[in-house]
């Protein structure tokens, strides 16, 4: 009788919540709460009182951060659709890829203000009279900043995909379907989850942007940290920026915790290594769900339902192997396809300019092209000088950082914050100082240019270092390979493809920087550098769309020539040489 008392005691206990469960489901309801709280603002009028900031005090900063919160989670959900669609397809299908990496530098390339001056009206149409239409332009604009770079790390990740792992993905004769779910996706995890963390702090970079929205007349302040950063910098309130960015702290320190760091933790369990390594990630949230009872029971449901998802049989027309495509003999029908989709690429390419010059010469002229063209040469140098100092400064510290899970779990949060401080916040200090010693724009302003995007230099070298093969460095070890040799004959073909993308997007994240860096206001004070960005800038406030449109468009072009004679080439050989199989 006393065995099955103890056992019926035993299993009562079991399905009695315990005290980790408790703690839990607090957090959970808590976001719930939260998301409640501050969904009913996303409906009112846009003319409400309410529905834009008019106020500085501070005790408005905690709704304010909710606000900011929710549109950056919006918007990374929407580019993680995008880079898991997008990216595959281009990594998948060689006739896709022809089209869509084209695509995608060119929007790596148009600044936010470029999306802004189009999209602000289109989202107010498409919600009259509603605070949703602008709510809808700030996450599309804060999309803009996130989604590029973690779809160009999803790319690399998937055409980098070890050949032998390959080879064993072949034998057990998975569909391309379960390769996918079972290999590749698992595969690119890690490197996907560090430059999710960087898209999120990109999108604080411009969150100022997002949120204070001004386009010729058109101006829309909603309510958030971004629109409060503006208004105090429009009244140049000093203790305001400074409790800004103290909100903005608490905020990125919480999410990091929450999210992040448990999400860190679970990627690592997908490095490409033989043997284990010593330090392991840890996460005070992870140790802390995996204790639960009643949590773990209700997520046995889901688990099982996306396991059993990712197990199905399935071959998607169009996405073969690419080793398959890549075979030397191929028929006649696939070289006739090639060349029409070749030809129809190309007539897509001319009508599109054509539609660009016929829209810009109605009002410019041949001076005005050559001006563009002439600032966007200026702008270019800053962008490859910047470009190698952070390379020069960023990747022994990447190196260091990633090689020591234990350093790199201490230093994550301080990395965020960095890479999320808003350049704003340094144009008071960048107009009084050189205003006040009468400094050269040119020259001073170039350093906001990076700023905010050597991060993603730093957050990629990390993922490298941090996804390197415990084996790899055992072995070299082994044969004391250390100092330069180490460097050159290890670390560096480890950790390329990792810097080559997080390079490629920082390249053109500081093309995109430059709209905010050549042109500095601190109150009615503006400064500004000779650049492409400030002419974008310009006629942005001024609301001169046909500016607009060539300026985006000269930049355009002159970042795809870059990508392709310069970075493609160090991806492709990346992908060919240095990889690890």
């Amino acid at each position: 009788m006393l065995p099955r008392f103890v056992a019926f005691a035993s299993l009562g206990r079991k399905a009695l919540p315990n005290q980790y469960d408790l703690f839990a489901l607090a957090l959970i309801f808590a976001g719930f709460i939260a998301i409640s709280h501050i969904s009913g603002g996303l409906t009112v009028p846009l003319e409400a009182p309410e529905s834009t900031v008019t106020s500085l005090d501070v005790r408005n900063l905690p709704y304010y951060a909710l606000r900011t919160t929710l549109r950056m989670f919006a918007a990374i959900g929407a580019s993680l659709l995008f880079t898991f669609t997008y990216a595959t397809l281009a990594a998948k299908s060689r006739r896709a890829e022809m089209i869509l990496i084209p695509i995608l530098d060119v929007l790596q390339s148009v600044p936010i203000l470029g999306f802004l001056s189009f999209t602000v009206t289109f989202f107010l149409g498409l919600f009259p009279g509603s605070i949703l239409g602008a709510e809808c332009a700030a996450v599309f604009a804060i999309f803009t900043s996130q989604a590029w770079n973690m779809a160009f790390s999803f790319y690399q990740s998937l055409r980098t995909v070890p050949r032998d792992l390959n080879e064993v993905a072949r034998g057990f004769q998975l569909s391309g379907w379960q390769k996918f779910w079972q290999l590749e996706a698992p595969f690119a995890m890690p490197g996907l989850i560090w430059n999710t963390m960087m898209s999120m702090s990109g999108g604080w970079f411009f969150v100022v942007a997002s949120e204070a929205i001004a386009v010729g007349d058109t101006t829309v302040k909603l309510p958030g940290i971004g629109a409060y950063l503006a208004l105090a910098i429009e009244q140049k309130s000093i203790g305001a920026v400074i409790a800004a960015i103290l909100a903005m702290l608490v905020v990125i320190i919480a999410y990091d915790q929450l999210l992040f760091r448990p999400l860190v933790v679970f990627g690592s369990r997908f490095r490409v290594e033989l043997t284990a390594s010593q330090t392991k990630e840890r996460s005070w949230v992870t140790q802390l769900f995996t204790r639960t009872q009643w949590v773990r029971a209700l997520m046995r449901g889901p688990g099982l339902m996306f396991q059993n998802i990712a197990l199905w049989r399935l071959e998607l027309p169009g996405l073969r192997p690419r080793a398959l495509e890549a075979a030397p003999r191929r028929n006649r029908v696939s070289w006739l396809i090639d060349a029409l989709w070749l030809i129809l690429v190309v007539l897509v390419t001319l009508w599109s300019a054509w539609l660009v010059v016929d829209y810009v010469r109605q009002t410019l002229s041949w001076g005005d092209l050559r001006e563009a063209i002439l600032l966007t040469l200026i702008t270019m140098v800053r962008v490859v000088l910047l470009m190698a100092l952070a390379t020069l400064i960023w990747v022994p510290v990447g190196v260091w950082i990633g090689l020591r899970p234990a350093l790199a779990e201490k230093i994550q949060p301080l990395a965020q914050f960095l890479a999320a401080f808003p350049a704003n916040v340094i144009f008071p200090v960048a107009v009084v100082l050189i205003v006040r010693f009468a400094l050269n724009p040119d020259i001073w302003l170039s350093f906001l240019i990076v700023f905010g995007t050597q991060w993603y230099i730093l957050f990629n070298v990390i993922a490298g270092a941090s996804a390197f093969p415990n084996d790899l460095k055992e072995a070299a070890a082994n044969f004391h390979i250390h100092g330069w040799d180490w460097w050159k004959s290890v670390i560096i073909p480890g950790i390329f493809p990792y810097y080559v993308t997080g390079a490629l997007t920082a390249s053109g994240g500081s093309w995109n920087a430059a709209i905010v860096a050549e042109y500095v206001k601190w109150g009615d004070q503006t400064i500004s550098a000779h650049g492409i960005g400030a002419y974008i800038a310009e006629a942005t406030a001024d609301g001169d769309f046909p500016k607009i449109v060539l300026g985006v468009a000269v930049m355009s072009i002159f970042v795809i020539m870059f990508n392709r004679l310069f970075w493609r080439p160090l991806f492709a050989m990346g992908e060919r040489r240095l990889r690890i199989d």
